[in-house]
């Protein structure tokens, strides 16, 4: 053994270097600082070291390199920009020493060669991989941009176009495409990949192939003149623009880095990527994003150690189809659970076999899926009028009408038909899960199980406990959510549950405005341009259905009436009134028709115009954002308080993943972090006068006093 570590580990046979990256006691590998040292060490003891004619790169997990530590960001991203500086010039120096070696390199790469880990791999001059690996450059998904020469190698390897895509949207590579665009120069089975890439880099040791040349390649400016690098950054600067808009600025620092290197060298080029990583890893963006990350890894530990607990569900049950039943029997299917779908209509099970077809035809006209997977997916869908058939189902899911005895019936009915070890949960918006416990001979072995609208896009199910929920029933429910691919969070029982009580306090607030005399339209735009909401509230309410959203404001109110009883006729109230319930009606806040291309456009509706109209007051972007948001804010903390959510983290991704707050803001929590508590008093008191949905919860003082955030000593 020429070197050994915690993280990696030399061996030399017949004149080739072999370095493995190997953490110990992890099942991954990731370029922390302890294993960038050791990388260095190591790639010293090979260049010192005489009779070495090539260095082969490989991992002995199953992936390569998932990439950096997130886990150091926050804290690394917090040090004076020197610092930064020379955290980056450091780790590129081991880069460099890597591509300078006097011998030619190949990368065996198996599984994931992200971020560091791509950018290790492009500083060989050679790359093979299996044909499960995935490669790229996912550092704008956080809010940052390559910073271990990532944004210099591969634009010059790949040729401008095509890195700027991928750098730009972050995007990774399968094997096969991975070897179209050139960043691989072959792709083996799994079993052949060592082999493979030694077979390869002894043709470069012997001369059969110009690694010179290759290396070279990437350390020269871009082979482009000036009028070809001007039209092509023009070009990709709309592009990019178009997709990140203002408040993702790493696509954009990213192609401005890639631009201004252009006719660089290496060493300049680098410098320039120094410079463009540190001006966006101080961002908001970037701090909210690198928390995002971390806050899912940490929900989905919390659901590996819920899952391992419970049973696998092998059978499924959905009662009640229609397009919400066809929607989760579409899910849980196409993650290989197979489902019955029941109803007691033939006309509900067409429907949901329907959407489970339309879902699945689209993604066989995009080229997702091949017409065997389809009807793979289809054919574990069984329709039935039966109870009979849901005997064996592990987990059945109640989706019935938004209906509390109706459900109750169903429920009962259910645990008639299941085995003793089934488990039995309501996907319901709204009721009380202790209420509809009340329907079942064994509570234990219920709980809610809250799908979002459309199912196969929305990535949370919030599991809900009543007083009565046993752990193994939570395990086995959050179990199942994860096999269907979705990100589970447990939650307690309250009007609402998690998502929809604080959502409501968000609809409250639009609707006081409009009673002052704001305009819907200036709304919406003012909360999806400068705040970033994916729709502005008034849309939202017309997707939602303004018939839901008037039966959950009565639960609401009736839940909580000191802060949600409605005392006049709102917008929500007035739209019911009129029957114009959304796009399901056509008509809401906004009117819906096809387009040319067949797709949903929405202009102003009539009536909402004449019912809303706008007075002589002026209402700032400011002000609306305040008194939109804090209201939501302020039910978010008291959803905390009270133990229905168990941590700000698990707040904010539910938040993002059930209603779509902005990314970029991180969550309720992660705002209030970069705010800072004393300001958001300070904001908050400035509309104090609006009622008891303004008024701040006794906690946040708490906090202040004792010098404690939400996500730092608390």
């Amino acid at each position: 053994m020429l070197y050994q570590s915690s993280t990696l580990k030399v061996s030399l046979e017949d004149n080739i270097a072999h370095l493995q990256f190997d953490r110990q006691q992890s099942a991954i590998n990731k370029f922390d600082r302890q294993t960038l040292n050791e990388f260095e060490q190591a790639l010293d003891i090979i260049s010192a070291t005489k009779n070495i004619h090539g260095l082969l790169l490989s991992s002995s997990k199953d992936s390569f390199i998932v990439g950096a530590d997130i886990t150091e960001f926050l804290a690394l991203f917090a040090e004076e920009d020197a610092q930064l500086y020379h955290w980056l010039e450091g780790a590129n120096v081991i880069f460099n020493k890597l591509e300078d070696l006097p011998f030619p390199t190949v990368a065996a790469i198996h599984g994931y060669a992200l971020g560091g880990g791509c950018e290790a791999v492009l500083a060989t001059d050679f790359r093979v991989a299996s044909d499960s690996a995935r490669i790229g450059l996912p550092e704008t998904k956080l809010g940052i941009i390559p910073g271990f020469g990532g944004t210099v190698r591969m634009p010059r390897l790949l040729g401008l176009d095509n890195a700027l895509e991928l750098i730009t949207t972050a995007k990774e590579c399968r094997a096969d495409e991975a070897l179209s665009l050139g960043l691989v120069d072959a792709v083996v089975s799994a079993e052949q990949l060592i082999d493979s890439a030694r077979s390869l880099l002894q043709l470069a040791i012997n001369q059969d192939i110009d690694w010179q040349q290759r290396r070279q390649q990437k350390q020269t400016p871009l082979p482009l003149s000036s009028l070809e690098q001007t039209m092509a950054f023009t070009v990709a600067k709309g592009l990019v623009y178009a997709k990140a808009g203002k408040h993702y600025p790493a696509p954009m620092a990213a192609l401005n880095a890639i631009e201004k290197s252009a006719a660089c060298t290496r060493e300049q080029a680098l410098i320039n990527e120094h410079q463009a990583f540190i001006s966006v890893a101080k961002t908001p963006a970037a701090q909210s994003l690198i928390r995002l990350f971390l806050n899912d890894q940490y929900v989905k530990s919390l659901a590996k150690k819920f899952s391992a607990k419970g049973s696998k569900t092998a059978h499924a049950a959905v009662i009640g189809a229609g397009i919400m039943g066809g929607g989760i029997a579409y899910q849980s299917a196409s993650k290989k659970v197979p489902v019955v779908m029941k109803d007691i209509a033939d006309s509900a099970i067409e429907l949901g076999l329907s959407e489970a077809s339309k879902l699945l035809g689209k993604q066989l006209e995009r080229g997702k899926i091949t017409a065997d997977k389809m009807a793979t997916v289809l054919n574990a869908i069984h329709p039935s009028l039966s109870y009979q058939a849901i005997g064996n189902s592990d987990v059945v899911v109640e989706a019935v009408v938004e209906n509390p005895k109706v459900k109750a019936t169903v429920l009962a009915e259910v645990e008639q038909h299941v085995a003793e070890t089934a488990v039995i949960t309501s996907n319901t918006s709204t009721i009380s899960i202790n209420q509809l416990a009340q329907a079942l001979q064994k509570p234990e072995r219920f709980c809610g199980m809250h799908f979002f609208n459309p199912v196969h896009r929305m990535p949370l199910v919030e599991v809900i406990k009543s007083n009565k929920t046993s752990e193994a029933t939570v395990a086995t429910v959050v179990g199942y959510a994860t096999q269907m691919g979705k990100t589970a969070i447990v939650v307690n029982d309250c009007p609402g549950f998690f998502v929809n009580r604080v959502l409501f306090p968000y609809f409250a607030g639009f609707c006081q405005l409009l009673a002052d005399g704001a305009d819907f339209q200036q709304i919406d735009k003012v909360m999806e341009k400068t705040f970033g909401w994916p729709m502005g509230p008034a849309y939202l309410l017309d997707v939602v259905g303004i018939d839901t959203a008037h039966h959950a404001q009565q639960v609401m109110a009736e839940g909580f009436p000191e802060r949600m009883a409605v005392t006049y006729e709102d917008a929500i109230h007035k739209l019911f009134s009129a029957g114009h319930y959304g796009q399901k009606t056509k008509q809401g806040f906004y009117q819906y028709s096809l387009d040319k291309r067949g797709k949903l456009a929405k202009t102003p509706a009539v009536n909402a115009l004449e019912l809303f109209k706008p007075s002589d007051k002026q209402f700032s972007d400011d002000e609306i954002i305040a008194r939109m948001m804090i209201p939501m804010i302020n039910e978010t903390i008291l959803c905390l308080d009270e133990g229905i959510i168990q941590s700000p983290a698990e707040a904010d991704v539910a938040l993002i993943y059930g209603l779509g707050f902005p990314p970029f803001r991180g969550g309720v929590f992660s705002y209030l972090e970069q705010m800072g508590l004393g300001n958001y008093l300070d904001w908050a008191a400035a509309f104090a006068h609006l009622g008891p949905l303004y008024q701040v919860p006794s906690s946040v003082h708490a906090r202040i006093e004792q010098q404690q955030s939400f996500y730092h000593g608390a």
